[in-house]
């Protein structure tokens, strides 16, 4: 099976779970995620606004800050094609959509949110295997964002968010893929730090 191929298969099996089943899938995720030892003290977290078939995130968020953490959100980055850039999120953020109809906040530089402030970041996946490996849309921005992270220049715990049936045993593997430290899915907390 080609990597197209995979990747289409992982969609379809997210496409056809059910917005009730995604939605209490969402809840349990996020119920992990707020027990990591980690996220016992405020801090500053990257997250994302999910789209079609992924994990639900807007709840998470909400509880995220409700709980005093710092939430930021990724926009498409101005000057570096194929970047991210993570606005601070707060009560005045104004929204907007972006080439790939993606809502994310407006850019504003007093709210930007530095790579290496960021404590976790929260990352979308179509799929992931045993070994913490990920498959996204194709389009390497989470592989870029967390560059500096695999080189050791910056300190951040990423953490993939998927339902159950993203799992598959191995995935195809580029030598620019960054594999990530965890995934938490409705069943398990998948720690890959060894």
């Amino acid at each position: 099976m080609t990597q197209q191929q995979l990747r289409r298969q992982l969609l379809d099996a997210r496409a056809s779970v059910s917005n009730a089943a995604r939605d209490y899938a969402a809840l349990q995720v996020g119920e992990h995620l707020l027990q990591l030892p980690e996220l016992q003290q405020p801090c500053q977290i990257g997250s994302y606004f999910s789209v079609k078939a992924e994990l639900p995130t807007h709840a998470i968020n909400q509880r995220l800050m409700a709980q005093a953490h710092q939430l930021s959100l990724p926009i498409l980055h101005p000057f570096r094609a194929g970047h991210l850039l993570f606005m601070q999120l707060n009560q005045t953020t104004q929204w907007t959509h972006n080439r790939f109809g993606i809502p994310e906040p407006e850019l504003d530089v007093r709210h930007v949110t530095p790579l290496n402030q960021l404590n976790v970041l929260l990352v979308p996946l179509v799929g992931f295997d045993a070994l913490g490996n990920r498959m996204g849309m194709g389009g390497g921005f989470y592989d870029r964002t967390l560059s500096a992270w695999r080189q050791g220049k910056i300190n951040v715990l990423p953490i993939g968010l998927a339902m159950d049936c993203q799992y598959v045993d191995t995935l195809p593997v580029q030598p620019w893929d960054v594999p990530l430290s965890m995934v938490i899915t409705p069943s398990k907390v998948w720690d890959f730090r060894g």
